[in-house]
């Protein structure tokens, strides 16, 4: 059942993403574009997401399980260092550059756009040398 339900919560985001034009990369490029032809659309996008967000996690904090009976955990981090300050930069360099982030690629490559396909393969990549670079990190056992 778990894997149904997250099947179809990614439908129904994947259908938002299509039908308020966020997987089209054009539609974001216009929003950070501050300078020339601005296209506020994807802040009245994102004010949405946060409202529902806000709900749903005052929901879940009173929580200990799903409404499917697995256990929730939501993440206890409150600390602001370097590498989220990094992180966040490199993903802020990566929508502006492409116009994509995860969830719009994923819409777009599923439409065969090769930028996606670009954009998802360098994203796997960029997953992959992160999670070498965390391995050699830690200290062995």
């Amino acid at each position: 059942m778990p894997i149904f339900t997250s099947l179809l919560a990614g439908l129904i985001f994947g259908m938002g993403l299509i039908m308020s034009g966020m997987a089209n990369p054009a539609k974001v490029l216009g929003f950070l574009d501050l300078a020339g032809n601005w296209d506020p659309s994807l802040a009245m996008v994102m004010l949405g997401a946060i409202s529902v967000g806000l709900v749903g996690f005052a929901v879940a904090k009173r929580r200990t399980r799903t409404c499917l009976g697995l256990p929730l955990t939501l993440p206890t981090a409150r600390h602001i260092d370097r590498r989220l300050i990094g992180g966040s930069l490199l993903f802020g360099v990566g929508w502006g550059i492409a116009g994509f982030c995860p969830g719009p690629a994923l819409v777009a490559l599923g439409f065969g756009e090769i930028k996606a396909v670009v954009f998802v393969l360098a994203m796997l990549l960029g997953m992959g040398v992160h999670a070498l670079l965390e391995r050699r990190a830690r200290p062995s056992p």
